[in-house]
């Protein structure tokens, strides 16, 4: 198949797999900290990031890092999941191909990944955590406009 029939046929998109790069959970202060009912504050660490595993081949990682610690600054648990997807990319344009990654990809992958917390959390033996939604497009645009103002405030 030519270029030309290939970029005629349009953008491609598929999952190849979807897959648990990393986990870690830890609770520094059990048992201890089960003798009482803290209530904690949880900081939620959201990061994802891209690379070419071969042509039209990507691998996005998400990465989510929970901190809950309790109203004396003790950290009750920690856990960190990294959700990565092996994804065929094709016939986009370059800011198709970027929003793809860093958005859409992305969205993909959180749900997977906030199953995985969910349940190292309960495992560790706290109460469930539902992470809300996260607005990945709203997160993109947002980085895209930084970028942008940064370039300006160069030049």
């Amino acid at each position: 198949m030519s270029e030309t029939e290939s970029e005629a046929q349009g953008p491609k998109f598929a999952i190849q797999r979807i897959y648990l790069k990393d986990v870690s959970f830890e609770s520094p202060g059990a048992p201890e900290i089960f003798r009482s009912a803290p209530k904690p504050s949880v900081n939620l660490d959201l990061n994802a990031r891209h690379v070419m595993i071969e042509d039209k081949l990507w691998e996005v990682i998400l990465s989510l890092t929970l901190t809950a610690k309790d109203e004396a600054d003790k950290t009750l648990y920690l856990a960190e999941v990294q959700q990565a997807g092996i994804f065929l990319v094709d016939g986009m344009t370059e800011e198709g191909l970027d929003q793809m990654l860093a958005s859409f990809c992305p969205s993909i992958l959180f749900p997977y990944a906030r199953e995985s917390v969910d349940a190292l959390i309960v495992k560790g033996s706290f109460p469930p955590l539902m992470l809300a939604p996260v607005n990945f497009d709203a997160l993109y645009e947002q980085a895209k406009l930084a970028k942008e103002r940064d370039a300006a405030t160069v030049q």
